[in-house]
C-alpha cells in the first residue's frame, strides 16, 4: 500500500469518474439528442469510456460521421438536455460519501478541480450532494486554462489555504495526473472512473488506487466501512 510522505493539508479531486459517477445521466443526454437526430445511439460502455473528455467526445460517439464543427454546434443543445436531468441518477461511487467525511473530521481541507462547465458544475453539486461542503471549486471555466494545465489545480490550493506540496490531487483521467504533477502535488490515478481507454499505470502518478477505501487509508482517515 502506498504511504504519503507527509501528512496532508489538502486533498484535491476530479468530479466525473473520481467522485461522482455521472456517466449515466451524460449517457442519457446523449439518447435524446440522438433521437432528436433519427439516430441509433451507440452503446453505453462505449460513452462512458470518455466521459472524462467531455461533451465534444461524447457527441462524437454518437455522432461518428461529424466532424469537429458539427460537433461544436451540437454542443449547446446536448448541454441543455443534460442540464435538465443531470442529477437524475448521478452518485457518488462506493465509498466516496465516508472518504470526504473523514477528511472534513481530520480537518484536511478538500476540494474540486473540474473540467465541467461552471454553470453545470454549480448546479450539480447542490442538487446531487447537498451536504458536501468543499474549499475550492475551481472548473473548466473559472479560469483562461484547465487541465491538464496545472493552474486550475493550482488555484483550488490557493483557494482552499493549502501548500500544493502538502496536498493530494487525485484523478481517472491522464489530464488529471499531468496537471497535479506540475502543480508538484502528490498525484493519485484511481481505478474506478472512466479512464478513457487508458492504463493508470502508464500516466506517471505516485499511486494508482483500486477503491476508496484505500484512498482513505493513503490520506490518513481511517478505514472506510464496506
Amino acid at each position: 500500500m502506498s504511504v504519503l510522505p507527509f501528512k496532508p493539508q489538502g486533498a484535491f479531486f476530479d468530479l466525473d469518474g473520481t467522485l461522482l459517477d455521472s456517466a449515466p445521466d451524460l449517457y442519457a443526454g446523449l439518447l435524446v439528442l440522438c433521437a432528436e437526430h433519427g439516430l441509433e445511439p451507440p452503446p453505453y460502455d462505449r460513452v462512458r469510456s470518455v466521459v472524462s473528455r467531455g461533451s465534444r467526445a461524447i457527441i462524437g460517439a454518437g455522432f461518428p460521421g461529424a466532424d469537429d464543427e458539427a460537433i461544436l454546434k451540437l454542443v449547446p443543445r446536448y448541454l441543455e438536455i443534460y442540464e435538465a436531468g443531470m442529477a437524475s441518477h448521478t452518485v457518488p461511487f462506493d465509498g466516496i460519501e465516508a472518504m470526504l467525511a473523514g477528511l472534513d473530521a481530520s480537518g484536511v481541507r478538500w476540494g474540486i478541480v473540474t473540467n465541467k462547465p461552471g454553470f453545470l458544475t454549480d448546479a450539480l453539486l447542490p442538487m446531487a450532494v447537498p451536504r458536501w461542503k468543499p474549499a475550492a471549486v475551481v472548473s473548466g471555466d473559472t479560469l483562461p486554462v484547465k487541465k491538464p494545465d496545472p493552474a486550475p489545480v493550482l488555484h483550488a490550493a490557493t483557494l482552499a489555504g493549502c501548500d500544493p506540496t502538502r496536498s493530494v490531487f487525485v484523478g481517472d483521467d491522464r489530464r488529471d495526473i499531468v496537471a497535479g504533477n506540475a502543480a508538484g502535488m502528490y498525484t493519485v490515478a484511481v481505478r474506478w472512473g472512466y479512464l478513457d481507454g487508458g492504463d493508470p499505470e502508464s500516466w506517471g502518478a505516485d499511486a494508482v488506487l483500486d477503491n476508496a477505501d484505500e484512498l482513505a487509508a493513503l490520506l490518513g482517515v481511517g478505514e472506510v466501512a464496506a
